[in-house]
């Protein structure tokens, strides 16, 4: 199976619709709250509202983002945000809600997005909308000099919260589950932005530092990290398989999502394990069988991934692997193993079998 990152990878597209986890029964408190524009984008700035680590990607376009910020120049009603109260921080995590909150923020901010690899950004100009509004191709700073009545209206615009504390019980645990529960239309979550909620914690915490790794950003093939996080779900998938793949069991996504809720928390003895075995192994791959070893057809293939950085880190690296490499790709069984029905159980062992064959034995 190849991955096509526009349209995401069909087997593991459907984990959306899973429920990751049985939560347990609690006490919550809701209520609501309006904020001015202005007021919000004072918050997020000032530190007291925050968009928690499980929802650090922002995926709308500037077009979708310019038509919300005319939603409110026009005085159209638009969507409410989702705040959880985090006392232990004296901070709302904002749960439901982020692509709209960003984009005020960006655009108050007047540029659209982060900056890029070359830390660059592009300045946010409403884009899209009818060449006759009067708000056409406009900036924050072009509403302010030639639009104040405009200008003021969008501070002053009201977006509505809601509020919401966990009561018991003890901590924020509901968080995960009310995010999980929220986050079902509109752009949708992919399978690993919702483990990243629900399984969050210090094994979350290692995936998403080694995923910023130079040699594991060779091996997969990009500077900058895939933005719905599928970069950070092939390392669980390696660590899945790593510890646990004798007793794996379809379908993979609960395979990896069952792996993660068990190691949601590690001790830092197991976190620098981890941490030095992935690290060895990337930079051992590259250095044997370059940049991009696994795009072998078109895209990032994860069943040889899975099969080989696995087999690698377990038995280690014989002399001539580069050319043990180009013959197992050219091994007719091993081509099977990582194309068509890759998550079946005897096809996971089929391709890990060849490649210690060739790569190890």
């Amino acid at each position: 199976m190849t991955i096509d990152y526009n349209d995401g990878l069909e087997e593991l597209q459907s984990e959306n619709n899973d429920l990751e986890a049985t939560p347990a029964e609690y006490e919550v408190i809701t209520y609501p709250a309006d904020y001015t524009l202005e007021g919000l984008v004072s918050k997020f700035k000032k530190g007291s509202m925050t968009v928690p680590g499980f929802q650090r990607n922002y995926v709308w376009n500037i077009k979708q983002a310019s038509r919300l910020i005319e939603s409110f120049l026009l005085g159209l009603p638009v969507p409410s945000i989702f705040l959880f109260t985090d006392e232990a921080n004296n901070e709302q995590l904002v749960i439901d809600g982020q692509q709209r909150l960003m984009t005020v923020v960006y655009f108050f901010d007047g540029y659209f997005g982060e900056p890029d690899s070359n830390n660059k950004r592009k300045v946010f100009h409403l884009t899209g909308l009818n060449e006759k509004s009067p708000y056409y191709n406009k900036t924050y700073a072009d509403l302010q000099e030639s639009n104040q009545l405009a200008f003021n209206k969008l501070n002053d615009s009201v977006l509505r919260a809601f509020i919401i504390k966990q009561i018991t019980p003890n901590g924020n645990t509901s968080i995960y589950h009310i995010f999980e529960r929220l986050n079902t239309g509109g752009t949708q979550l992919v399978g690993q932005e919702i483990r990243n909620c629900v399984y969050h914690g210090s094994f979350n915490d290692l995936l998403c530092e080694l995923n910023e790794y130079g040699n594991w950003r060779k091996i997969f093939g990009s500077v900058t990290p895939h933005k719905r996080q599928k970069d950070v779900e092939l390392i669980l998938r390696f660590f899945a398989f790593y510890e646990n793949g004798e007793n794996y069991e379809r379908p993979i996504k609960d395979f990896m999502s069952n792996y993660m809720r068990d190691n949601q928390e590690i001790t830092d003895i197991k976190y620098r394990r981890l941490e030095e075995l992935f690290k060895k192994t990337c930079d051992d791959i590259v250095d044997t069988l370059g940049e991009k070893p696994f795009h072998i057809w078109s895209g990032l293939n994860v069943a040889a991934y899975d099969s080989i950085f696995t087999t690698l880190a377990i038995h280690g690296f014989k002399d001539n692997l580069a050319e043990s490499y180009e013959k197992l790709k050219s091994d007719e069984n091993f081509v099977k193993g990582v194309r068509g029905a890759t998550a079946d159980e005897s096809i996971i062992e089929l391709r890990m079998n060849l490649a210690k064959q060739y790569l190890v034995q």
